[in-house]
């Protein structure tokens, strides 16, 4: 009796934890590759404030900027400025979750 308590409190948890939706979806840039701008886009569940930030193929943090977004479909554009033709990796970060794709500049 007590293995089936445990088991049904543990299945009913582990549901819970991962049956959470994630406040940031969806994120893509395009054109992708581009040689001078792209436009980063994505979903958020609510309004608020994220960090966008593009790492280099060595980790190194080559750009950053904070944003205030609003709820549902948002676009951020993104110039190449004095950045080298390459793979890099961009991130958009809120206060739970944080979601990254690559992009090429040619």
């Amino acid at each position: 009796m007590i293995k089936k308590i445990l088991f049904l409190f543990c299945l009913t948890f582990s549901t819970i934890g991962f049956s959470q939706k994630k406040s940031l979806e969806k994120l893509s840039a395009a054109p992708n590759p581009f040689v001078t701008a792209t436009t980063i886009s994505f979903t958020t569940l609510k309004d608020s404030k994220i960090t966008l930030s593009v790492k280099n193929v060595l980790g190194k943090i080559v750009y950053k900027k904070e944003h205030t977004i609003k709820k549902g479909k948002n676009s951020i554009p993104f110039y190449k400025n004095n950045l080298a033709s390459g793979i890099y990796i961009y991130s958009i970060r809120d206060t739970k979750n944080i979601i990254s794709k690559r992009f090429v500049i040619r």
